[in-house]
């Protein structure tokens, strides 16, 4: 094994850079482009890569529907920046906090024709870095020392790759509804956030075992926020497992569907303007569901896991299940948590994803 980064392990300081405001090189097709996310740029570097009349601001295909913007490169937009253009400019576009209070905005002159591949790979590491999905481009003369360097065509297939998890320890945690309760941490190979697994009792491998895959919700689980049903799903399927003597709770680190809690709590801003979780995903220029429900197939593999009646209203995770070799023998559902303030939430789970309710 070489000693130095692979390319996984640049990918990793590659967002670790954009989540603190450094620029990142990415090479296409022989060329160099600064890339920094503009969530974090602080305004010095700013003023840097926007002057000279060759920044391009990379925003969403959503992001740009919501700014009235024409998509010319099927999922993302390349806006010209003004040579002028300041971070307040650049945030302007990508936050759609100000949106409602300053409605019309613009002109945005687009950039047509030459690749977007850069452009794409670097909105790809700004999502998987949980920031806004905005990202000021500059082509560089030559490849700066001190910078991260990636390849656009290592970010390409990283979504695409199946996640690789290592069981990092394990431990016995008694519980509220079982003596026997026990909490296996498992990391991502490539220094992301960890996962969990929480064992009640002995789950039977040669059985089907309850199988929770729950993405963690900091406002429901902990706080008993009434915005959603998270909370009362968690207590309701640890509760089952306790009663049923064995089942398996997959704590998956993918707050918001995986936007993060900071776009999260943008998402809940915009809900309290009269968009739904879908729509405020959208106008922060994600996907209705940015989670990867794969990790939550491989810790099961990892456990020796490959029949479970799965505790879910939610048919795709049904679906990536039985996808990748785990068997579903019963979808089990979990109708709990509706309340006055979350009901219309819920109606958009059911209308827009499909969430059996």
């Amino acid at each position: 094994m070489q000693i130095g980064p692979t390319p996984n392990e640049r990918l990793a300081r590659a967002r670790s850079d954009l989540r603190i405001g450094l620029p990142i090189l990415i090479e296409s097709d022989g060329a160099w482009w600064l890339a920094a996310a503009v969530e974090t740029l602080p305004p010095e570097r700013a003023a840097i890569l926007a002057g000279g009349g060759e920044a391009v601001l990379a925003i969403t295909g959503w992001r740009a529907e919501t700014l009235h913007v024409p998509v010319y490169d099927g999922d993302l937009v390349r806006l010209r920046v003004p040579a002028a253009a300041t971070v307040e400019w650049l945030r302007s576009v990508a936050d759609p906090s100000a949106d409602l209070a300053s409605p019309l905005k613009g002109p945005y002159p687009t950039v047509r024709g030459g690749g977007a591949a850069p452009h794409r790979a670097a909105l790809r590491l700004t999502k998987a870095a949980q920031l806004l999905p905005a990202v000021l481009l500059q082509p560089a003369v030559e490849a700066a020392d001190g910078l991260t360097r990636v390849g656009a065509d290592e970010v390409a297939p990283e979504r695409d790759q199946i996640p690789t998890l290592r069981r990092v320890v394990g431990g016995r945690v008694p519980l509220r509804v079982s003596g026997a309760g026990r909490v296996q941490v498992f990391r991502p190979a490539d220094g992301g956030i960890e996962h969990y697994a929480v064992e009640i009792g002995r789950p039977d491998r040669r059985g089907a075992p309850l199988v929770r895959l729950h993405s963690a919700c900091f406002t429901g689980d902990v706080l008993g926020s009434l915005k959603c049903d998270c909370g009362p799903q968690l207590d309701a399927a640890l509760t089952a497992m306790g009663e049923a003597g064995e089942g398996v709770l997959l704590y998956l680190n993918q707050e918001g569907r995986g936007i993060g809690l900071a776009n999260k709590m943008r998402a809940y801003a915009l809900q309290d303007e009269g968009f739904d979780t879908v729509e405020a995903n959208h106008r922060l220029g994600f996907e209705d569901d940015e989670r990867d429900f794969r990790i939550g197939t491989e810790i099961l593999r990892q456990m020796g896991i490959g029949r479970i009646r799965l505790m879910t209203n939610n048919p795709a995770k049904v679906a990536m299940m039985r996808e990748r070799g785990i068997e579903v023998v019963e979808r089990v559902p979990l109708a709990v948590g509706q309340n006055p303030l979350n009901a219309r939430y819920l109606a958009t789970k059911a209308r827009k994803s499909g969430h059996l309710l």
